[in-house]
């Protein structure tokens, strides 16, 4: 019954985000828990997270040397008779570390695609991602499952804007990444410095947030104070009407990509879609297609 409990527990939370799996096709084989060998796992090819903290992965080779493996392993069979990760590598990892030559483990029936979408979902749901591997995660999912920001904010249960902000953050300077990920700034200091189209500019108000230490309310000012300027000087001939600028938002929000309409007081115009290479091309098209 124990056993059964849990396994009901682990396909709800993948059934409610990937309603196309079937759960009982990635139930566990057997009616219990199975032991195997550690020799025999191996990695997952899918795993979003690329590092990995030392000092809490050694904290839990110490635990697990003491206690043993409190929660299994996810694992698949292959052809081969050995063991791909699902999920858990920092337990197999800990593990390996401890000397343990067999782990506890849930094997589960996956393709490749379905295990993909398996390890991302369980790596998101993890608090200790940064948001650089979450916005990864987020456009993986995307990409290999051929989701709309709408149908994956329903499977991650999450609101339509907060996976629209991380995606965002793909879109800034490769330094801004860097800095994120390293915990040099936050995601509210990211989300500020998206306002920033001058690459001069946002690099400058990057390199003030990490050397002044400055808080996001000050970043905002600094943001805002940059904006300030060429406003007072610029004259705009029209205003684009409200159902432009909601569908020039929208567009950019879809497409993941700069988009400008421009319309003459008649409403005749141009809709321009940016693109940063044939690759970046291809994706757009693919969006605008599906």
């Amino acid at each position: 019954m124990a056993t059964k409990q849990k396994s009901s527990g682990l396909g709800r939370g993948l059934g409610s985000i990937l309603p196309d799996i079937d759960i009982e096709t990635v139930k566990p084989v057997a009616d219990t828990i199975s032991t195997v060998p550690i020799g025999k796992v191996t990695t997952n090819p899918f795993q979003p997270r690329k590092e990995f903290d030392e000092e809490a992965l050694e904290e839990l080779v110490q635990s697990i040397r003491q206690q043993g493996v409190i929660t299994p392993i996810t694992v698949r069979r292959m052809p081969d008779d050995t063991y791909q990760l699902i999920a858990g590598e920092r337990r197999f990892r800990a593990s390996q570390r401890a000397g343990l030559k067999e782990i506890p483990a849930y094997i589960r029936t996956a393709t490749d695609n379905q295990m993909m979408e398996m390890a991302l979902v369980e790596n998101i749901q993890r608090a200790d991602l940064n948001a650089m591997e979450v916005a990864l995660a987020y456009r993986s999912l995307i990409e290999e499952c051929q989701l709309t920001h709408e149908e994956l904010s329903e499977r991650m249960g999450k609101n339509r804007s907060t996976i629209t902000n991380y995606l965002r953050l793909l879109n800034l300077p490769a330094e801004t990444q860097l800095a994120l990920s390293n915990d040099l700034i936050s995601m509210a200091h990211a989300r500020a410095l998206g306002g920033v189209e001058d690459t001069a500019r946002h690099l400058e108000i990057l390199h003030a947030i990490i050397d002044r230490h400055l808080s996001v309310h000050e970043t905002e000012q600094m943001v805002k104070a940059g904006k300030a300027k060429p406003k007072a000087t610029v004259k705009r001939r029209g205003e684009l009407p409200e159902s432009h600028v909601d569908a020039q938002r929208r567009l950019k929000d879809h497409l993941q990509s700069a988009v400008e309409i421009k319309r003459s007081q008649r409403g005749k115009g141009t809709l321009t879609i940016a693109f940063n290479n044939d690759a970046d091309f291809e994706r757009i098209i693919k969006l605008i297609e599906s």
